[in-house]
Protein backbone atom coordinates (compact mmCIF):
# COMPACT_ATOMS: atom_id res chain seq x y z
CA UNK A 1 0.00 0.00 0.00
CA UNK A 2 1.54 3.18 -1.12
CA UNK A 3 2.06 6.17 1.42
CA UNK A 4 0.27 9.84 0.31
CA UNK A 5 0.53 13.08 1.69
CA UNK A 6 -3.02 14.99 0.70
CA UNK A 7 -2.74 18.89 0.60
CA UNK A 8 -5.74 21.51 1.59
CA UNK A 9 -6.27 21.29 -2.16
CA UNK A 10 -6.97 18.15 -2.09
CA UNK A 11 -8.79 18.01 0.81
CA UNK A 12 -10.73 20.99 -0.76
CA UNK A 13 -11.98 19.38 -3.59
CA UNK A 14 -13.35 16.15 -1.64
CA UNK A 15 -16.53 18.55 -0.42
CA UNK A 16 -16.52 21.61 -3.20
CA UNK A 17 -17.45 20.99 -6.81
CA UNK A 18 -14.13 22.38 -8.25
CA UNK A 19 -11.92 21.25 -11.05
CA UNK A 20 -9.95 17.61 -10.52
CA UNK A 21 -12.47 16.96 -7.72
CA UNK A 22 -13.63 13.65 -9.12
CA UNK A 23 -9.63 12.32 -9.43
CA UNK A 24 -9.48 13.67 -6.24
CA UNK A 25 -12.35 11.64 -4.58
CA UNK A 26 -11.19 8.74 -6.63
CA UNK A 27 -7.78 8.85 -3.90
CA UNK A 28 -10.26 8.08 -1.21
CA UNK A 29 -11.42 4.83 -2.71
CA UNK A 30 -7.77 3.94 -3.82
CA UNK A 31 -5.62 1.67 -1.85
CA UNK A 32 -3.34 4.20 -0.23
CA UNK A 33 -2.24 4.96 3.48
CA UNK A 34 -3.36 8.89 3.66
CA UNK A 35 -1.42 11.07 5.84
CA UNK A 36 -1.16 15.25 6.27
CA UNK A 37 0.69 17.50 8.76
CA UNK A 38 -1.74 18.68 11.34
CA UNK A 39 -1.66 22.17 9.67
CA UNK A 40 -4.17 20.80 6.75
CA UNK A 41 -6.77 21.28 9.59
CA UNK A 42 -6.11 25.13 10.20
CA UNK A 43 -5.88 25.35 6.37
CA UNK A 44 -8.91 23.67 5.84
CA UNK A 45 -10.63 25.73 8.41
CA UNK A 46 -9.83 28.86 7.44
CA UNK A 47 -10.96 27.26 3.23
CA UNK A 48 -14.64 26.68 5.05
CA UNK A 49 -14.60 30.24 6.43
CA UNK A 50 -14.33 32.15 3.50
CA UNK A 51 -16.64 30.19 2.05
CA UNK A 52 -19.43 30.88 4.83
CA UNK A 53 -17.90 34.66 4.48
CA UNK A 54 -19.00 34.70 0.73
CA UNK A 55 -22.17 32.35 1.35
CA UNK A 56 -21.11 30.06 -0.22
CA UNK A 57 -22.06 27.78 2.58
CA UNK A 58 -23.62 27.68 5.47
CA UNK A 59 -22.42 27.46 9.15
CA UNK A 60 -24.38 24.50 9.65
CA UNK A 61 -22.74 22.97 6.02
CA UNK A 62 -19.53 24.32 7.74
CA UNK A 63 -19.69 22.69 10.57
CA UNK A 64 -20.85 19.28 8.65
CA UNK A 65 -17.98 19.47 6.07
CA UNK A 66 -15.39 19.87 9.15
CA UNK A 67 -16.85 17.35 11.11
CA UNK A 68 -16.38 14.53 8.18
CA UNK A 69 -12.75 15.64 7.33
CA UNK A 70 -12.21 15.00 10.58
CA UNK A 71 -13.31 11.57 10.25
CA UNK A 72 -11.83 10.64 7.24
CA UNK A 73 -8.59 8.03 6.86
CA UNK A 74 -5.91 10.65 7.14
CA UNK A 75 -3.46 10.35 9.69
CA UNK A 76 -2.28 13.65 11.15
CA UNK A 77 1.35 14.41 11.68
CA UNK A 78 2.70 17.50 13.81
CA UNK A 79 3.80 20.14 11.85
CA UNK A 80 6.35 21.26 14.91
CA UNK A 81 9.26 18.69 13.80
CA UNK A 82 8.61 19.22 10.15
CA UNK A 83 9.59 23.19 10.78
CA UNK A 84 13.19 22.84 9.55
CA UNK A 85 12.59 21.11 6.81
CA UNK A 86 9.88 23.28 5.80
CA UNK A 87 11.50 26.03 5.97
CA UNK A 88 14.99 24.71 4.27
CA UNK A 89 12.49 23.33 1.20
CA UNK A 90 11.03 26.51 0.97
CA UNK A 91 14.22 28.95 0.77
CA UNK A 92 15.54 26.48 -1.67
CA UNK A 93 12.65 26.23 -4.00
CA UNK A 94 10.48 29.51 -3.11
CA UNK A 95 7.36 27.22 -2.25
CA UNK A 96 5.90 28.59 0.84
CA UNK A 97 6.60 27.29 4.29
CA UNK A 98 3.06 26.24 4.47
CA UNK A 99 3.29 24.22 0.94
CA UNK A 100 6.60 23.10 2.14
CA UNK A 101 4.98 21.29 5.31
CA UNK A 102 3.50 18.44 3.23
CA UNK A 103 6.54 18.01 1.33
CA UNK A 104 9.01 18.16 4.48
CA UNK A 105 6.04 14.74 5.64
CA UNK A 106 6.56 13.26 2.07
CA UNK A 107 9.85 13.13 2.68
CA UNK A 108 9.74 12.00 6.54
CA UNK A 109 7.88 9.41 5.80
CA UNK A 110 8.89 7.92 2.76
CA UNK A 111 5.86 8.79 0.50
CA UNK A 112 4.54 11.18 -1.91
CA UNK A 113 2.11 14.66 -1.75
CA UNK A 114 -0.25 14.67 -4.13
CA UNK A 115 -1.65 17.92 -4.88
CA UNK A 116 -3.86 20.20 -7.37
CA UNK A 117 -1.69 23.08 -6.39
CA UNK A 118 0.17 24.15 -9.57
CA UNK A 119 2.18 26.50 -7.75
CA UNK A 120 3.30 24.15 -5.58
CA UNK A 121 3.77 21.10 -8.26
CA UNK A 122 5.69 23.70 -10.25
CA UNK A 123 7.65 24.55 -7.51
CA UNK A 124 9.21 20.95 -7.16
CA UNK A 125 9.46 20.05 -10.48
CA UNK A 126 12.49 18.99 -12.05
CA UNK A 127 14.41 19.10 -9.05
CA UNK A 128 15.48 16.76 -6.69
CA UNK A 129 12.08 16.90 -4.70
CA UNK A 130 10.09 16.00 -7.51
CA UNK A 131 10.05 12.80 -6.76
CA UNK A 132 8.24 13.52 -3.60
CA UNK A 133 5.00 15.45 -5.26
CA UNK A 134 2.49 14.02 -8.07
CA UNK A 135 -0.19 16.05 -9.85
CA UNK A 136 -3.85 15.15 -8.84
CA UNK A 137 -4.12 13.76 -12.54
CA UNK A 138 -0.60 12.22 -12.65
CA UNK A 139 -1.56 9.86 -9.91
CA UNK A 140 -1.44 6.20 -11.02
CA UNK A 141 -4.83 4.16 -9.68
Amino acid sequence: MSVLVVDASIAAKWFFDEVHSAAAIRILGMRYRLHAPDFLLVEFDNLVWKCVRRKLITLSEARQVRRTLRRLPVQEHPCGPLLDLAFALAVRTGATVYDCQYVALAMAIKGRVVSADRRLCDAMAGGPFSKHIVWIEDLDP
